[in-house]
C-alpha cells in the first residue's frame, strides 16, 4: 500500500495564507476588534509564526497593504512597460488597479481605514503611503518618462499621476465600499478602465498645434 505524503508550504504560501485569514477578519471585526488570537483560530498553527512573520497586528495589517499595492505596481515595472506605449500601460496598470480596488480584500481595508484611521491615525498614514501614495508616485514616474518620449505633454506628472488613480477610485469604488452595489463585472470594469484612459489622455495626449495657433507663433517677433 503506498504511502501518502503531504506538501509542506512554502514559506510564501504560509505567509500568504496569514494574509488572507488576517483580511478575513479585519473584514468581519474590524481593525481594533481584531486580535492575533482571532487570526490563528481562522488560520490555525500559532502565535509565534505571525509575530515572526510581521512582528504584531499592526505590521499584519500594512503587510497587507504593501502585497496587495504590488500587484497592482507590477504593470509598471520597467520589464512590464518596455516596448508599449502609455496607452498599453496606463490600461495594463489600470486594470490591475481596479481589480484591486474592488477585491473583497482592500474593499474590507478601506472599510477598516474610514471607520478607524483617526482613532490609529499611523495605521492610517501607512495604508496611505504603502498603497495609494506608492501606486501614484510610481505611475508620475512612468508618465515622467513618457513625456521624455514626447508621447504626453503636461506640466506635473505627479498631479496627474494622482488624477488617473483618482479616476478609478470613482463612485464605482465609493458604492461597492458603502455596500450599495456589487463590484463591476468583467466587462463593465474593462469599459470604467478604457473610458478612464481615454479621458486622461484626452486631456495631456501630445497634440499639434493648430493651423491658427501655429501661424500666431510665426508672426510673433
Amino acid at each position: 500500500m503506498a504511502r501518502r505524503t503531504t506538501t509542506r508550504p512554502s514559506p510564501d504560501q504560509r505567509r500568504s495564507a496569514m494574509l488572507e485569514a488576517a483580511a478575513a477578519v479585519f473584514f468581519e471585526q474590524g481593525y481594533s476588534a481584531t486580535s492575533i488570537d482571532a487570526i490563528i483560530g481562522r488560520l490555525g498553527g500559532s502565535k509565534r509564526n505571525i509575530y515572526n512573520e510581521f512582528g504584531n497586528k499592526e505590521g499584519l495589517f500594512t503587510a497587507l497593504v504593501s502585497e496587495t499595492s504590488d500587484k497592482a505596481l507590477s504593470a509598471l515595472t520597467a520589464e512590464s512597460i518596455e516596448g508599449h506605449d502609455i496607452r498599453e500601460t496606463l490600461l495594463e496598470f489600470g486594470r490591475r488597479l481596479l481589480a484591486i480596488y474592488m477585491s473583497p480584500t482592500l474593499i474590507g481595508v478601506y472599510r477598516t481605514i474610514m471607520t478607524e484611521g483617526t482613532r490609529f491615525p499611523d495605521l492610517a498614514k501607512a495604508f496611505f503611503d504603502r498603497g495609494p501614495g506608492r501606486a501614484s508616485a510610481r505611475l508620475g514616474e512612468v508618465l515622467e518618462q513618457a513625456k521624455a518620449r514626447h508621447e504626453i505633454d503636461v506640466d506635473d506628472c505627479k498631479m496627474a499621476a494622482d488624477l488617473f488613480v483618482g479616476m478609478l477610485r470613482d463612485n464605482h469604488h465609493l458604492q461597492v465600499v458603502l455596500g450599495l452595489r456589487p463590484p463591476p463585472a468583467p466587462a463593465e470594469a474593462e469599459t470604467i478602465v478604457v473610458s478612464a484612459v481615454t479621458i486622461f489622455l484626452s486631456g495631456i495626449g501630445r497634440r499639434s498645434p493648430t493651423p491658427a495657433l501655429a501661424h500666431d507663433r510665426h508672426e510673433k517677433p
